[in-house]
């Protein structure tokens, strides 16, 4: 049931993401270059639309009619529906705010998905008063992770793809395949993926807002529902799997602060783009986050199933690279105009 979910998902996504293609050019759904972007040419941004019907097909298919499949289904058409009124003409940040706000909403309040308590390293957090506003954050909060990562091709989409199959290899090994969570993990993998091969380098069509912020969203959604239904016993396991985007966020959120920019400006200093001014190249660029994606997973998958000390030496490991990282390059504090101004 896995592989047919998986393969009947990816050879529906691989086949429509051309017709979804033409769709972009028809309606002028296009991305045009500019200074801030690495791209060239023009091309189409709607990407995104072709994950989702992946994600719909997988849905009526192998998906049983619920409540909180019904609430899925409601966040996922408020979040599709703002993404590609965007992505054919670009509208404020705040419209979109207002879209994931509502689409949490519905996840919240209707489909009854609640982030209560956060459990790591054998500490427990029990939210009470607070478990609305931390899950309104939650949500909102990874969908922009996964939209601000989404900067050259095929980074978004294999991000993603690293989450649903550690998902899935965890179920795997623990033998849970009857969750909400694990199905939609597996549906998404392969919606993903179908993508990922007109999206990966060079990409014959970008995800679009569309795409990214459709992606956050259900990250977000499965790693509240492992949660509830205990797939997962720690809510950290997809906070760590996620942990590339999360960081990268956080890093632009502090990095405007000091600035005194907007946290919705864009720039040109995320992760990706550090790696490009270091003279990698787009692919390789592409390659080394991906690898950086595994190494949390993999850390997640021996800390959640083998040996927790080690994967929380591995954790720390990671923890102190990425801040070296940051200290060496220009992600949060831009070092060349800091050595300006003490002259």
């Amino acid at each position: 049931m896995v592989l047919l979910m998986v393969g009947v998902t990816f050879l529906f996504t691989t086949i429509i993401v051309p017709i979804v293609k033409k769709i972009a050019f028809h309606i002028k759904a296009i991305d045009q270059p500019n200074k801030r972007k690495i791209h060239k040419k023009p091309m189409p941004r709607l990407g995104g639309l072709a994950i989702f019907l992946g994600f719909l097909l997988g849905y009526m298919l192998f998906a049983k009619q619920t409540i909180v499949m019904n609430s899925i289904l409601i966040g996922s058409f408020i979040i599709v529906l703002i993404g590609i009124i965007d992505d054919i003409n670009p509208i404020k940040a705040r419209y979109k705010f207002l879209a994931q706000l509502s689409a949490a909403a519905v996840i919240i309040f209707y489909g009854g998905i609640l982030l209560e308590e956060l459990n790591f390293f054998g500490f427990n957090i029990t939210f009470n008063i607070f478990t609305y506003p931390i899950t309104f954050l939650f949500i909102v909060g990874m969908i922009n992770s996964i939209n601000l990562i989404d900067g050259l091709d095929g980074l978004a989409a294999g991000v993603s793809s690293f989450f649903f199959l550690t998902i899935g290899i965890i179920a795997f090994m623990l033998n849970k395949f009857n969750g909400l969570d694990i199905l939609l993990a597996f549906i998404m993998l392969g919606s993903t993926l179908g993508f990922l091969v007109h999206n990966f380098y060079p990409a014959k069509i970008f995800m679009g807002d569309t795409g990214s912020m459709f992606l956050g969203f259900i990250i977000s959604v499965i790693a509240l529902l492992g949660l509830k239904t205990v797939t997962l016993t720690s809510f950290l396991i997809p906070l760590l799997i996620m942990a590339v985007p999360i960081l990268d966020t956080l890093f632009a959120i502090i990095r405007r602060m000091i600035n005194k920019k907007s946290i919705a400006e864009s720039d040109k200093q995320h992760l990706h783009h550090q790696l490009l001014k270091m003279n990698f190249s787009h692919r390789t660029t592409v390659l080394i986050i991906y690898y950086i994606n595994f190494l949390f997973a993999f850390a997640s998958i021996i800390y959640f199933l083998i040996n927790r000390k080690i994967g929380m030496y591995i954790y720390l490991i990671l923890l102190f690279l990425t801040l070296w990282f940051v200290i060496s390059t220009n992600i949060i504090i831009n070092r060349k105009k800091r050595k300006k101004s003490q002259k």
